[in-house]
Formats: structure tokens, sequence, C-alpha cells
């Protein structure tokens, strides 16, 4: 093989870094955010395990991919061949902190475990997903081709668009309506650019804009008295003194705890294992996107990278899974090549083994980044009606309301929670949940809205992939999505459990789901008989 002509650095890689770090700077500031107010991380452990673990996880993927680029290059003669974008996987981070170690953490803390104890503990099961998403990726490599094939890709895309929409898109959509004069401009910045294809001053890239301007803005907020900005002058000084040197530090025996824990179980069906399998698959599709660009990888090599990166983060202290990113096309049409992949890897480990992210995060406010992930939560709820069949769009809003019910329990349980610490009766959750609780009582149906949360990742593959088949007219092959259905809920990987005050539980076990098992057996039984009465009466 010929060395490749593709220089190291092109000037386009500038443009490349600044928007794949912007990116996977956001998702620093979420797990910041997320991990030390949602679930209680301490600040030694943020710093010292969960940010070097990620940032090493960056910087494995990126070189690898880097590499790949230039081998590419050589093998083709090129010199315009585009790295793949990596980093942290946005949906997963989002999925294993809401539906994994929050719901573990309010579990045990209703079985009346210490706070501090909680919390660790909802780490290392964090850590343990994290792997067996790994694990689940590098396995899925050799098969992923078939389960693409056997699966409409309205039941793949409506599931991971239910996620967009209400564990990423909600929740930043209200906090940028909460902080105006903060937050609107770098949204409308992010719509100009990437919808409107607008280009900005100096060619820099959107995200870098909407960054830069929005923390301008609530810097510039901090000079006008009595108005609400996230951004806290005094607390500079104080983040500014973890500066440091933080190495990567193996968490194996945190990672064993989490992977032998009973809990862990209870979300591997539910949860980890439909994560996995979205990895996989988006994998593929941004492999085929990166081909229609005119670069081809090959599928397994990359694919195991991802496996790879993850394990990194896992092993290393960091709960959350790393993949290939959308948007190859827009880095080459950037002029970016491999260099940009390099400098992400390199700046990201800078800052985690510095312990610059505390820093950072008090500098740079979520608010002025919060766009980008809204917007990636718009493009991932759209492709689901653009990337499938016209006539699918129907499965597509179907498979959409088991995650919007999802996100409802949880924004129930978090404000009954909240009541709790307002009222200081640690039992107004329980009374309010009751059969003749004021919920009941004021018709709201709190029981059909959890039977259709839990699980409701699976709960989207099935009645997606049984609307779009019945909307083919495969009456026998929807069927049989309805028998596994069944299969899913006897067991209670769907439907089954309880809403407590503590949060949803799931119950799984042997016969937890039985009247739903039941009521899919029925529906099964019913669309085999009519596609049996269909083929009667097709004429001959």
């Amino acid at each position: 093989m010929q060395l490749s002509k593709q220089p190291w650095f092109a000037p386009g890689d500038v443009d490349g870094f600044f928007g794949l770090a912007v990116d996977n700077l956001i998702q620093f500031l979420l797990i910041l955010s997320l991990c030390g107010g949602v679930l209680g991380f301490p600040h030694d452990l943020l710093l010292g395990a969960v940010m070097p673990g990620a940032a090493l996880s960056i910087l494995v993927g990126n070189l690898w991919y880097a590499h790949m680029a230039r081998r590419l290059a050589a093998q083709t003669g090129r010199t315009d061949v585009t790295a793949l974008p990596y980093g942290i996987n946005t949906v997963s981070l989002f999925a294993y902190v809401f539906l994994v170690m929050l719901p573990v953490k309010s579990a045990l803390l209703g079985q009346g475990i210490a706070p501090k104890q909680a919390t660790h503990t909802a780490y290392q099961i964090g850590l343990a997903a994290c792997l067996l998403s790994a694990l689940l990726e590098t396995a899925g490599a050799p098969v992923a081709n078939w389960i693409r094939r056997m699966t409409p890709r309205a039941a793949l895309l409506s599931s991971l668009s239910g996620i967009a929409m209400g564990f990423i898109s909600m929740d930043f959509a209200a906090q940028t309506f909460e902080s105006p004069v903060i937050a609107l401009l770098p949204l409308t910045i992010l719509l100009a650019n990437y919808f409107g294809r607008a280009r900005l001053p100096f060619g820099l890239p959107g995200g870098l804009w909407a960054v830069l301007c929005g923390t301008a803005l609530a810097w510039a907020c901090t000079l006008v008295p009595n108005f609400h900005t996230p951004i806290d002058p005094a607390q500079i000084a104080p983040a500014a003194e973890s500066l440091g040197l933080y190495l990567p530090v193996p968490m194996l025996n945190d990672l064993w705890a989490g992977l032998t824990h009973p809990l862990l179980h209870r979300f591997l069906v539910p949860v980890i294992l439909p994560m996995g399998l979205f990895n996989v698959l988006g994998s593929l599709q941004n492999l085929e996107s990166a081909e229609a660009a005119g670069d081809t990888y090959p599928t397994a090599p990359s694919l195991l990278v991802n496996g790879l990166g993850s394990t990194v983060a896992a092993v290393f202290g960091s709960c959350f899974p790393t993949t290939i990113y959308i948007g190859h096309p827009g880095w080459k049409a950037l002029g970016a090549r491999s260099g940009y992949s390099i400098l992400s890897g390199l700046f990201f480990v800078t800052v985690a083994l510095c312990g610059a992210s505390d820093l950072l995060n008090t500098v740079v406010p979520l608010e002025a980044g919060m766009g980008i992930v809204l917007w990636i939560g718009i493009i991932i709820t759209a492709q689901a009606f653009q990337a499938t069949p016209r006539n699918h769009a129907p499965a597509v809003a179907l498979g959409l309301f088991p995650a919007i019910a999802a996100w409802g329990v949880l924004l129930i349980s978090q404000t009954l929670n909240a009541a709790n610490i307002a009222t200081g009766a640690s039992d107004t959750a329980a009374r309010t949940l009751g059969s003749d609780g004021p919920f009941a009582l004021a018709g709201l149906h709190l029981d059909g809205l959890f039977a259709l949360s839990q699980g409701f990742m699976l709960i989207c593959l099935v009645w997606a992939a049984c609307a779009a088949l019945l909307i083919d007219g495969h009456f026998k092959t929807a069927a049989l999505w309805l028998l596994l259905g069944a299969a899913l809920s006897f067991f209670g990987f769907m439907h089954a459990g309880q809403l407590t005050a503590e949060g949803a539980q799931y119950d799984i076990g042997l016969a937890t789901g039985v009247p739903f098992a039941i009521g899919y057996a029925l529906c099964a039984v019913f669309l085999l008989l009519l596609a049996r009465l269909r083929r009667a009466n097709a004429p001959q």
C-alpha cells in the first residue's frame, strides 16, 4: 500500500474541528449537568473518573477513524477523504441517565438506602450498561444487516425519534424559552445555518457562533442588576481550583459491581438491548451516508471501534457509549479531512486530564449550546418520517406514543418528588398515586399511561412494525410481531411493573404481564385469521 498523499492537516480541518469539538463539548456540559444535578454524582467522581474516561474513549475513536481515512486515501490515491465524525452518543446519554441510572437511584432510595450509596450504585450500573452496549454493538456487527432487513425502518426510527422528542428536545425546548435573552439567538443562528444553509461571518460553523453568542449574552446579563443569568462570576475561582492532573484510572471494581448487581437485569432487555440495536443500525446508516458522499468505509472495523471506544469508556469510568456521528457529508463539504478528527480527540483529552471541564462548565453556560442538542432531537425526529416510505408515516406516528408516555411518567414522578421536598411530607407521592388519590379522582388514566411507558422502546418496535406491515398488507408477519409482544409482556419486559413514589419499577419474571400477553395473543390470532380469510378471498 502506498503512503497517503493526503496531508495530515488541511485548511478545512480547522472548521471541522470547531464543529465536532462544539458537538462533543455540549455532551461534556450535559454530562456535568445531568450527572451532577439530576443524579447527584460527587464532584471528584465526575472530574476524576467520568470525564477522563469519556475523553479517552473519544480519543481512541477519533484516532482510529483518522487512521481509516488516511488508509482509504492511500488505497484510492485520493486526497479528499474525510474521517467519520465520532463522539459521545447523545441518545444513549439521555437514555442511560433517565431510563437506567435515575430509576436505579430512585428504587434504592425507596428501599431506605443512603443517598450516597444509592448514587454510587447507580453509577456502577451505568458503567455496566455502557459495557453491555459496547458488547452488543460488537456482537451485532455480523447480524446488523439481517436485523435491518427483517425490521421495518419505521419501527427502528420511531422509537429513536420518541426518545429524541421526549428526553432530548422537550426539556431543552422548555429551558430555551425559560432563558429567551440568552438561548433564542443561538437557536436561530443554528436554524439559519443548518436549515437555511446560510454562510456565517468568517466561515465559522454555526455551532461555534451559537456558543460564542450565547456565552457573550450570558456574561452581558451579569452586568444587569437582578437579571437572572446562568453565569456566576463568583464560581470561576473555585472552578479554577479544580485544575490539575486527572489521569484515567481503571474502575474495574465498580464495573464488576454494576455487572453483578441484581437491579441490572431490569434494564437489560427493555433499555440496554434496544439501545445497542439502535447504535448498530445508526452506525450503518452513517456509513451509508459517508459512502453516498464518496468515502466508502468497511462495516466491521467501523462497528468494532465503536464497541472498543465504549469499552474504554466503561473500563475507565464513563457511563456513556460513543458512536459515529451523523453529518459526514457536512464535514466533507467544509473541506475537513483526517486532521479535524485528531484535533478533536486531543482537545478533549487535554480538557479532561487537566480538570478543565468544570471551568468550561462555569464559563460557557449550557444555555449557549442547548440549541445544538435541540437541533439533534429535531433532526432525529424528522428523519423518522423522511427516511421511511411515505405511506409508513402513520406507523412512525403510532410508535411515538409509548415514548411520549414514558416522558410523561418521568415528569409525573419528578413533580411528585418535588412535592415531597416542598411539603416535607414523605408520603405525598404515595397518597397521590393511590387508587383513590387525586389523580384518579381527576380522571387521569395513570395506570394506562404507566403500562404504555414500561419497556417503551420495545413497545415502539412492536407496534410500529405491526402498523408498517399492515399498511403493506403483510398480515401474517404483523401477527408474528404481536406474538413477540405477547412473549415480551408475559415475562414483564413490556407493560408490567408498578408506578411508585420512587418512579417506575419493572416487574420482570415469569407471568408478570399475563393480561397484556393475552391481549397481544388475541390480536395475533385475529390477524392470522384475517390473513387466511384474505387469502381465501383472493382472486384465483
